[in-house]
């Protein structure tokens, strides 16, 4: 079953939903821990079907991703920084991961 887990659409709700959760409840804390809890579900599938350095490239794509959110959401406001972080975000868990699975659907950026 985690073969057919798609990864990308994982960590861009996981973004959003952390920060939904985060501005309707007030609780910073409690957005970061929705956010860790679909972040660590990502590592994990790419841990096993992808391997360590998928999982840290990821990784490192969600973290940049959530801290790049911050600044941009100073230039363009909140919501529209975290749609698009997600957006980012998505892309490359599906061109990094995701694609390998479910075939290279997303056209010639997929291919390599």
């Amino acid at each position: 079953m985690n073969a057919r887990v798609p990864t990308s659409l994982l960590a861009a709700v996981g973004l959003i939903a952390g920060f939904g959760t985060a501005t309707s409840t007030g609780s910073r804390p409690l957005g970061g821990a929705v956010m860790a809890v679909f972040g660590l579900t990502c590592i994990y599938f790419w841990i096993r079907r992808d391997g360590n350095t998928t999982a840290v490239r990821l990784t490192l794509v969600g973290l940049t991703a959530f801290v790049f959110s911050h600044i941009l959401g100073l230039a363009i406001g909140a919501w529209p920084s975290v749609l698009l972080v997600s957006a980012a975000t998505a892309w490359f868990c599906w061109r990094w991961s995701d694609s390998k699975v479910f075939g290279s659907a997303a056209g010639p950026l997929a291919s390599s």
